[in-house]
């Protein structure tokens, strides 16, 4: 189970984010093979709210831990896995939102950390990624996550980062974080 970090956020340092971003324990859903079992009657929203039969679960350690066990296929469908059992989920865009973000640091030299809706903790690199979809008119910011998911970057946590952007080698407007480069005009 992922270690949870103190309730506020902008308190902690970017190296104690990454700190435990890298210590989470997450169980090793990768590994674990069942056959399929059904449907687990559950849903992701767009805006990150779990459901299960059409209510919402409003127990942030139940969706924290059902976060926990999350697997997209290479289908790209979701399930929430265990040992002994797989079941579907259904996801209406990104398992995950984004929901609050710490900068540091200049050009080459900066470094993004975000705070999920789940309390989960990502560091943006070359293997987590930042990447633009959808228009100009309406930008679909994301962030890869783990194992093929990722979080919506939240509209006012955007907007921040849109705050700091920068010009990049290839002259294209982005943000810096771990060394990499990421791009928020198309190419």
């Amino acid at each position: 189970m992922p270690m949870q970090p103190p309730a506020d956020f902008s308190s902690l340092s970017l190296a104690e984010v990454a700190r435990l971003a890298a210590e989470a324990k997450l169980p090793p859903v990768e590994r674990w093979n069942p056959t399929h079992c059904g449907d687990s009657e559950m849903r992701i929203a767009a805006d990150g709210t779990w459901y299960h039969q059409g209510s919402a679960i409003t127990r942030g350690e139940m969706v924290r831990l059902f976060s926990t066990i999350l697997r997209r296929e290479e289908d790209g469908s979701h399930v929430l896995v265990t040992p002994v059992e797989k079941l579907s989920i259904a996801v209406d865009d990104a398992p995950f939102v984004a929901v609050e973000a710490k900068l540091s640091g200049e050009g080459e030299q900066g470094r993004i950390a975000f705070r999920l809706n789940t309390d989960e903790l990502a560091v943006a690199d070359a293997a987590h990624p930042i990447r633009i979809e959808g228009t100009d008119a309406a930008p679909r910011p994301y962030l890869r996550v783990r194992g093929g998911m990722d979080a919506l970057i939240a509209r006012p946590v955007f907007y921040e980062l849109v705050e700091r952007l920068a010009v990049g080698p290839d002259g294209r407007r982005g943000l810096w974080s771990e060394g990499a480069f990421f791009p928020f005009e198309p190419a």
